[in-house]
């Protein structure tokens, strides 16, 4: 509350993962102001975090910014580059005086007065300002605690940072919400010891924890046959897993690594949501297995979905369901060009209407419209949060096939770049999980598949030539389609934005501008060879 009666207006949150951050955001709810939660800048990775803060800086047009005084020291080391940071007022919130509590006056907030502004991860575009209402925080953490199977013993641990919708909403929030205990965790220890996070879950008898499948495939990959036996996961309920495509690969071996440790099947929670949706869409009920589905790869690639038999090794398409429709969310698949429903058996646009959708982008009316405000052709039904993300609906079952935009389309066939990046990562160990991406270029007139593949750090001696040819012939096996071009990059290449997720266009474009850090290249265009001969 002293925070609530010294700021005024917008401000931003700038901190490392933990209490602080929590109270701020509080803080700023009690003002009556609106939050906007965003990565600080990192000290090692200045150039690349201070270009995304000055951009939703400069959007956001926020009065103040509250902090912590070592960042605030690092800021004020870069404001002659950046001027606009100086148009605000930076806070130490450590020094804010806790008496101002006892002035505090409630502000009579309405309901649908903004709460705080969910800037988007940035992975298809530049970072949207999503705003978000008291009332679609408080209806959505309402509709958490039922469709996740929250209770009064419910314990939550969390790493995912608090610039993203799932570690804000469902990380910290709803534990709020439910008034049951949360831990927080650093992202960034959680990348340095994965295998911390399911310690941590152990130790405090954690029911509920989150996170991408690339957190799953990390703590398979860092396992040491010792930490086995200091882990036990029967406690957790509900191990969400959304905010990128889930893989059924890293989901059976999770089971089956940990399932000694008291992991079992039904613990596991696929999930669908976004931030314009406040969180979720759709999510696996508590108690219950995952669903999977086997489809036929060639009609999948043309928006048709076939059922097929699982014992086929080729030509099939196993995909993990992200669970059923968070209580009362209203769903449509919509052919995106036609804007009419899609049939039973077709892929389309995931169309959402409910109170949880939030009230548009942040001074953008076009944006607003085009994506808050979509109905349908022939009955006029809506209006609808378009999504832009493609899936089907069966037996109950939302199942996302991929984003709209990243869409790969050669010669009228569909493919998913998810899948090829996953087929390339299961080739061989040196090929580093989750830092691939597949795209597509437009070569005399014609779509062609262009894979940038990160190798591990410390990968030794390599036969390139050999690594090249084994993708090659694996994406024409499995896909049935020819790579245009193959750039194995050294570690730390693949760009990716705050929450993850793979950055594909602005890998696309340092191929096109031939500005990779190559280990080796392949192509039959003599062109792109030389290119990059000469970078």
């Amino acid at each position: 509350m002293a925070i609530a009666d010294f700021v005024r207006n917008s401000g931003l949150l700038l901190y490392p993962q933990g209490l602080e951050v929590i109270a701020a955001f509080c803080g700023c709810l009690y003002a009556g102001v609106i939050a906007i939660p965003v990565p600080p800048p990192e000290s090692g990775r200045l150039k690349r975090t201070l270009p995304r803060l000055r951009a939703i800086v400069k959007d956001a047009n926020a009065t103040f910014a509250l902090t912590t005084e070592a960042i605030l020291s690092l800021v004020e080391g870069v404001k002659g580059e950046f001027p606009e940071f100086d148009q605000m007022k930076w806070i130490d919130t450590a020094t804010v005086d806790l008496s101002l509590a006892e002035g505090w006056q409630d502000p009579q907030v309405d309901k649908d007065e903004l709460a705080y502004l969910q800037y988007t991860s940035g992975s298809t575009s530049t970072p949207k300002g999503v705003m978000l209402s008291h009332f679609n925080l408080m209806h959505h953490a309402s509709y958490l605690q039922r469709a996740c199977g929250y209770d009064e013993n419910s314990i939550t641990h969390t790493w995912m940072p608090y610039f993203h919708d799932y570690g804000l909403v469902e990380g910290m929030m709803v534990p709020l919400y439910n008034a049951t205990p949360c831990y927080l965790m650093s992202p960034f220890s959680f990348i340095k010891r994965p295998i911390q996070w399911l310690k941590n879950i152990t130790k405090y008898k954690v029911t509920h924890s989150q996170a991408p499948n690339f957190a799953y495939d990390l703590c398979l990959r860092r396992l040491k046959s010792k930490d086995v036996g200091q882990l036990d996961l029967s406690s957790w309920e509900g191990a969400g897993n959304a905010a990128e495509p889930i893989n059924p690969k890293v989901m059976m071996n999770f089971v089956e690594t940990f399932s000694p440790c008291g992991f079992r099947w039904e613990t596991f929670a696929p999930a669908y949501g976004l931030a314009e949706y406040t969180l979720l869409v759709s999510s696996k009920p508590k108690g219950t297995h995952p669903v999977f589905t086997c489809v036929d790869a060639s009609a999948m690639e043309q928006d048709k979905v076939v059922e097929a038999d699982p014992q086929q090794e080729k030509g099939t398409r196993v995909m993990a369901s992200c669970g059923r429709l968070v209580c009362e969310t209203n769903l449509a698949i919509v052919n995106p060009d036609t804007l009419t429903r899609c049939a039973e058996d077709e892929v389309g646009e995931i169309w959402v209407s409910d109170p949880s959708m939030a009230q548009g982008y942040w001074q953008r009316e076009d944006a607003t419209k085009e994506t808050f405000q979509a109905y349908i052709k022939d009955t006029q039904e809506g209006p609808f949060l378009r999504t832009g993300d493609l899936g089907f609906f069966k037996d109950g079952e939302l199942y996302i096939t991929g984003r709209m935009k990243d869409l790969i389309i050669i010669r009228g066939t569909n493919h998913y770049p998810q899948d090829l990046e996953w087929t390339v990562q299961h080739l061989n160990p040196v090929f580093r999980s989750d830092y691939g991406a597949a795209f597509s270029v437009e070569v005399d007139g014609e779509e062609q598949l262009v894979v940038v593949q990160e190798l591990e750090r410390r990968s030794g001696e390599l036969d390139f030539e050999q690594l090249l040819g084994d993708i090659r012939q694996e994406i024409a096996e499995e896909h049935e389609i020819q790579t245009y071009a193959i750039v194995l990059a050294k570690s730390g290449t693949v760009l990716k934005t705050a929450s993850g997720k793979i950055q594909r266009r602005a890998c696309r474009q340092n191929f096109l501008n031939g500005s990779i850090n190559i280990a080796a290249v392949w192509s039959d265009n003599a062109e792109v060879m030389d290119k990059f001969a000469a970078g």
